[in-house]
């Protein structure tokens, strides 16, 4: 039986700044992990990603720091081929009624974002509206367009700040609280650039790179 990779994601009080900044309190306490599998070929270089979550009473809020290289980023249209450009990928099914009926939300490095609501086997796929994923606060380090490709080593950061009731809209939504698990899997990717990747947290066990496996997500468990 293969491993479930699962993170635990802790409620939080009081308001949070959506800045790109690591070191503020509600990420001191938060559970840290880090994507160290690849589909495909393994890249020349491996960027170093580090991952932390946490969840309120209304939204879920993501950090995605990474320590990279031949970076590039070209898209600035919310829904654009944001994949593309060096890009972090959070999947995540949030009926547990309904575990491969997943949304995919991609922002690239420039902090322009692509969300999809999608049922598997992607016969029906409903590209979520600019106007609502336009309430999905976002905050990135680097500029919103990278180009040329920076190819020396550089740290960028995306933080953000998902509101549930934006998500409501679309799917129905098994409320974080202690004891709620969510299928998930996080990414990060580069099409691009001089060194593409296809990077994955929980283990994607297929030939040709495919985020879009939901058998395979790993789980966010609410505590």
């Amino acid at each position: 039986m293969e491993d479930i990779f699962i993170y635990e994601s802790r409620k939080i009080t009081g308001p949070v700044r959506i800045d790109a900044d690591r070191q503020k309190e509600v990420w001191k306490t938060a559970d840290v992990i880090k994507i160290v599998n690849h589909m495909g070929l393994r890249p020349g270089f491996f960027p170093e990603i580090q991952i932390s979550m946490a969840y309120d009473n209304g939204n879920i809020f993501l950090i995605f720091n990474i320590e990279d290289r031949f970076v590039r980023c070209l898209t600035s249209e919310i829904n654009g081929q944001v994949w593309k450009d060096s890009c972090v990928e959070f999947f995540f099914s949030p009926d547990t009624d309904f575990p491969e009926r997943y949304f995919n939300l991609e922002i690239n490095c420039g902090g322009t974002p692509l969300m999809h609501y999608n049922i598997i086997p992607r016969k029906d796929t409903v590209t979520l509206d600019p106007s609502d994923i336009s309430r999905i606060e976002i905050a990135h380090t680097l500029p919103k367009i990278v180009d040329p490709e920076i190819e020396v080593p550089i740290s960028w950061t995306i933080e953000y700040r998902i509101p549930l009731l934006m998500l409501k809209k679309y799917s129905k939504i098994s409320e974080p609280a202690p004891g709620i698990v969510w299928k998930a899997n996080f990414f990060k990717i580069a099409e691009n650039n001089s060194n593409p990747h296809y990077l994955t947290w929980a283990p994607v066990n297929n030939p040709v790179p495919d985020f879009h496996l939901p058998q395979y997500f790993g789980e966010v468990r609410f505590i």
